[in-house]
């Protein structure tokens, strides 16, 4: 059983959801994120999303492009992000680690040698924002015979046709994105969430985690009581933005206490 799957299924024996907190690697810089990894973990993460910074984010929001544009200033790469997820497994060998990201970076590299790569730094997961399922068998296959979950997106406007695709696919977990916008987008309709993500559950069988729009306590409360995972990203950037870097872990393990708590509210 895979390191995401084994999260779920303790989880789901305790009554609780998952907390995924999303950080951009390298963002300040490439040390400062591997010890944010384990701050995350401190403050109750049960599976991290490490961004790969892109130069044309299109499914992120100016908040996570801003990051991404520190991150690639400070020569951060597909390279130095696995560097960092290997680095974190030197002290920690049993949190999951998802890389989020775009398909140019992978492309460059090759489907096989990505993957491999992945797999011996010690990645679990791999979101390609933009790989389609319909031509991303080849994608999908390539990470799975490293044991490495394909993770994909849904969204309030995939059709039945494409979550039977994603349902052939997708390992670990989806993402449901729960609003027709970016990252960090307002606008957040808990109530329509709650009606689409039992019938996504039931279609793919796999955790439904949703993300786009979860800003603090309250709204990751109304979320985990329809879904198995709140993902939060915006916000940790934000504070990782305006935070002065002696300040940064406090700040961030501050931020995060209240959601865990609001999630572990919830309750199964």
């Amino acid at each position: 059983m895979s390191r995401i799957a084994s999260t779920f299924a303790r989880l789901a024996s305790q009554g609780r959801k998952a907390l995924v907190p999303f950080i951009t690697a390298g963002d300040p810089d490439a040390a400062t994120t591997q010890e944010l990894m384990h701050t995350l973990v401190a403050a109750g993460a049960d599976i991290i999303e490490l961004g790969v910074p892109f130069s044309d984010p299109m499914a992120d929001g100016p908040t996570i492009q801003r990051a991404s544009e520190r991150a690639l200033a400070k020569g951060m790469s597909l390279k130095k992000v696995l560097a960092c997820v290997a680095s974190f497994r030197a002290r920690d060998q049993e949190t999951p680690v998802v890389l989020m990201g775009y398909a140019n970076p992978v492309e460059y590299w090759g489907l096989e040698e990505f993957a491999r790569s992945a797999r011996t730094a010690g990645v679990d997961g791999v979101l390609t924002v933009d790989y389609p399922p319909e031509e991303a068998g080849d994608y999908a296959r390539a990470l799975t015979a490293q044991e490495i979950d394909p993770i994909f997106l849904l969204a309030p406007t995939s059709t039945p046709e494409r979550v039977a695709l994603v349902a052939g696919m997708a390992r670990g977990y989806v993402y449901y994105v729960s609003i027709k916008g970016v990252t960090g987008a307002g606008h957040l309709d808990v109530d329509a969430v709650a009606r689409r993500v039992p019938e996504i559950r039931a279609a793919v069988g796999l955790p439904v985690a949703v993300g786009f729009g979860v800003r603090d306590a309250q709204s990751a409360q109304a979320l985990a009581s329809c879904c198995d995972a709140v993902i939060i990203g915006s916000r940790i950037i934000e504070e990782i933005e305006h935070s002065p870097p002696e300040q940064l872990h406090e700040r961030i393990l501050a931020l995060i206490a209240p959601i865990r708590a609001g999630i572990d509210r919830a309750g199964g």
